[in-house]
This record gives C-alpha cells, sequence and structure tokens, in this order.
C-alpha cells in the first residue's frame, strides 16, 4: 500500500499519528515541490487530478485506489488488525475548511 500526503494536510496527519504506518508496511508519499519521485509514483497511477480535489490518497496493493477518508481510515484499520499492530480508535472527523486536505 502506498499513502498519498501532504505535509500540512490535517487527515493526513491523523493518519499518521492514528497508525504505525511502517510497522504495517505502508508506503507514505509526501507530495510536494521537492519530491519529484512522489508527484511521477502519483501520475503513473494518474492520481494527480484526485490528489489536487483532496488528500490522502491510498494506492492498495492490487492498484486499486481510495480517497475517502472513512473509507482510507477502515482500511487501515483492517490492515493494522492483520498485521497486529496497535492503532488508536477512530475519533470524529477532522474537517478540510483551511483547505489543505489538496494537493494544491
Amino acid at each position: 500500500m502506498t499513502l498519498f500526503t501532504k505535509d500540512d494536510c490535517v487527515r493526513c496527519a491523523r493518519l499518521k499519528r492514528q497508525f504505525n504506518l511502517a510497522a504495517m508496511e505502508v508506503r507514505v508519499e509526501v507530495l510536494d515541490d521537492t519530491n519529484s519521485s512522489a508527484l511521477a509514483h502519483l501520475a503513473w497511477h494518474s492520481l494527480v487530478e484526485v490528489a489536487r480535489k483532496n488528500l490522502p490518497v491510498l494506492v492498495l496493493d492490487d492498484s486499486s485506489t481510495e480517497a475517502d477518508f472513512g473509507r482510507i481510515e477502515h482500511l487501515l484499520t483492517r490492515r493494522a488488525i492483520q498485521y497486529g499492530v496497535v492503532f488508536r480508535p477512530p475519533s470524529p472527523r477532522p474537517g478540510c475548511e483551511s483547505g489543505q486536505c489538496r494537493m494544491n
């Protein structure tokens, strides 16, 4: 799995706090102007437009994608259980009023 994030994304930060992504073998790709490999990986999955509208974006092991935060949280919860990794249970969803849950 790969989780595309952005440094100032509220929802992205929440997932990083909630789950030990490395222990769950989830690769984190931080999207910014200096990370051309992450942007290329995003483009390879044809997710540039999706990321412009909404972050985080999760690419599953079968290359399917998910951009709905609640669904991403559910999929990561299942993965944590599968890997036997302790995680923080979901709490009320943060909003994106600041507009920081997008790539641009």
